[in-house]
């Protein structure tokens, strides 16, 4: 894990250069040309990931109408509500939280656009652990590279999830690929993202994500890259190409 990353014993988790940044663009979350484009095209994949392990976990029938009902699940870096509504939709209870009250607002007002139930926060998650809130799967999804003190941000996860839970991580890995595609190619020549979105500093290697999960007593689970094909405008999971994004699962080890 880098210094840049965020080391225990600061402040908190909180990044307010990043959450200043976030802020500036909220109203454009949910424009699917915007940019959140990425997400946008992304969401899918993630989706699909995370609702066909909580119901391989559980026996459950991914196909089924709410395969998620009667899970309680919260979306830390929830922003606009990107994958709360949709996974609010699959039948979980969702609790949204995100440390920019103008994302918040922004998530708040959409999902009563849609009429669909998620009880957002404008909190961090080492705020949520402390109230004594616990929950079935915990998501932190592209939102560790971002936070000010990564070992603390997973010490508060782990404290979310509930006996039997599953923590759910994406972010970027930390290699000149990586800085080629994320930093270069999304943000100054692509222009997907404002200059400055990522600090290729605070990306996370896979063995530094499974070091600071394993100092909280979970495990990884799966871990698979997310490629990007420019023809087809897709993204696609390659377990066996984790150089720039990448995500996967944890349960208590």
């Amino acid at each position: 894990m880098t210094a840049t990353a965020g080391t225990a014993g600061t402040a908190g988790t909180v990044d307010p250069q990043d959450i200043a940044r976030f802020s500036a663009i909220a109203a454009e979350w949910w424009d699917p040309t915007g940019k959140f484009r990425p997400l946008h095209r992304l969401n899918p994949l993630r989706l699909a990931y995370i609702r066909d392990t909580l119901c391989r976990r559980l026996g459950r029938d991914p196909l089924a109408a709410e395969p998620l009902k009667g899970l309680r699940i919260v979306d830390i870096g929830c922003g606009g509500g990107l994958l709360s509504e949709p996974v609010a939709r699959m039948g979980a209870t969702v609790v949204g939280v995100d440390a920019a009250e103008r994302n918040i607002r922004t998530a708040a007002a959409h999902a009563a656009e849609t009429g669909t139930p998620v009880d957002y926060r404008a909190t961090t998650a080492e705020a949520l652990a402390a109230s004594g809130e616990r929950f079935d799967a915990v998501l932190a999804m592209e939102v560790i590279e971002h936070v000010a003190d990564v070992p603390l941000f997973v010490k508060s996860c782990a404290e979310l999830m509930a006996p039997g839970g599953a923590l759910f991580l994406a972010t970027l890995n930390r290699t000149p690929k990586s800085f080629a595609l994320a930093i270069v190619g999304a943000e100054y020549i692509l222009r997907w993202l404002p200059r400055g979105t990522h600090d290729w500093r605070q990306f996370l290697r896979p063995g530094e994500l499974a070091a600071a999960v394993r100092a909280e007593g979970l495990a990884i689970r799966d871990l698979t890259g997310i490629t990007y094909n420019p023809l087809s405008d897709e993204f696609r999971l390659n377990p066996r190409d984790l150089d720039v994004n990448y995500m996967g699962w944890a349960e208590r080890a």
